[in-house]
């Protein structure tokens, strides 16, 4: 089982807007002197990952897109103290290890805050050591399928009995470039719609109901 982090998790950014976020990496920016790095529609940008693939396309590998990453994982860390837990997700995680399934997170972001994040809840357990995020190679972020490869070849899983579970466009197609079966989650019809038109035909708008079959797992190898 591979679980994004954003979204299926937690929303991270609860207490924190995203967009905010990504109006500081522009803010900070523009303070060096590189506001003509980025395109007038990418300083506009809501989301800090598409400001920061946009510095890295411009300037790969540089110390500017290393700084620019780190800022982000900064801001992504002290996210975790006002992140919000996705309804239904702790027990289904808990429940899910429990009844033997191997469990890890592929996920954009930094593998620093998701660990954080474990913690806080208690949850490390159910996923240690298989926490496979962000690296400074930002070419390989989702939907690049590098992370969700990273899980299979760790764990000695096949691609085709293993499910994601994830909530954007990236999450569906780096699923499927690793032969990964894909369902999303879409808490409503404006997360849904983007994921419909990516190709996803398995959503849920609730884990609700697969807790619900975990748990009949569970109580059918406890009979």
């Amino acid at each position: 089982m591979l679980f994004d982090f954003d979204g299926p998790i937690c929303h991270l950014f609860a207490g924190l807007a995203a967009e905010r976020v990504a109006e500081d990496q522009v803010r900070w920016l523009e303070e060096q002197g590189l506001r003509g790095l980025l395109a007038g529609g990418v300083r506009e940008e809501p989301d800090p990952y598409v400001v920061l693939r946009a510095v890295d396309a411009r300037s790969p590998g540089s110390d500017l897109v290393t700084e620019l990453e780190e800022r982000l994982t900064q801001q992504e860390l002290s996210a975790v103290t006002s992140a919000m837990p996705t309804a239904y997700v702790d027990p289904l995680i808990r429940t899910w290890s429990a009844v033997g399934a191997r469990l890890a997170v592929t996920t954009n972001n930094s593998p620093r805050a998701v660990g954080r994040y474990l913690a806080s809840r208690g949850l490390t357990d159910c996923f240690a050591p298989h926490v496979y995020g962000r690296t400074h190679d930002l070419h390989l972020l989702k939907p690049h399928p590098h992370c969700v490869q990273r899980a299979l070849d760790a764990m000695g899983a096949d691609p085709a009995r293993t499910l994601m579970i994830g909530d954007a466009p990236s999450d569906y197609v780096a699923a499927r470039r690793a032969g990964v079966r894909f369902l999303g989650y879409a808490r409503n019809d404006r997360k849904a719609r983007p994921l419909r038109e990516a190709g996803a035909t398995h959503l849920v708008e609730s884990l609700k109901p697969l807790l619900g079959v975990v748990y009949a797992v569970g109580d059918t190898k406890a009979q």
